[in-house]
């Protein structure tokens, strides 16, 4: 994952100059899962149809010029290790951050399914 070539990509877009903030979640693998157990790593899978689905209807809302998304799946992540690159760009910093907001829950609460290794 590289978030300079995933920039320069957004920063390649026509409307470019309409854009006043691109705003970047770094999702990285924690040492504990949300109900406090140590963890050793994990695996994400993606579902491709909806997470393409998503991001169709998330560029049209109001403001937003571009969307990128890339995510760590398939492969053993340990602690640390970068899970989820999630790059919005748009006019102003209430769609942005609207858009990253339900953009980053919808992915996380529809498209991924991780399996967490613990100690």
């Amino acid at each position: 994952m590289d978030i300079k070539k995933i920039m320069e990509a957004v920063k390649h877009n026509p409307d470019f100059d309409k854009a006043g903030m691109v705003l970047c979640h770094n999702g990285v693998v924690r040492a504990t899962s949300r109900d406090g157990r140590k963890v050793r790593g994990l695996k994400v899978a993606v579902d491709h149809r909806r997470l393409d689905r998503i991001l169709t209807d998330q560029k049209q809302r109001n403001g937003i010029l571009d969307i990128r998304v890339e995510i760590a799946e398939d492969t053993d992540l340990k602690v640390g290790d970068d899970v989820m690159l999630l790059v919005v760009a748009g006019d102003i910093r209430e769609n942005v951050i609207a858009v990253l907001t339900d953009t980053l829950n919808l992915i996380k609460s529809s498209v991924t399914t991780k399996t967490e290794y613990f100690l």
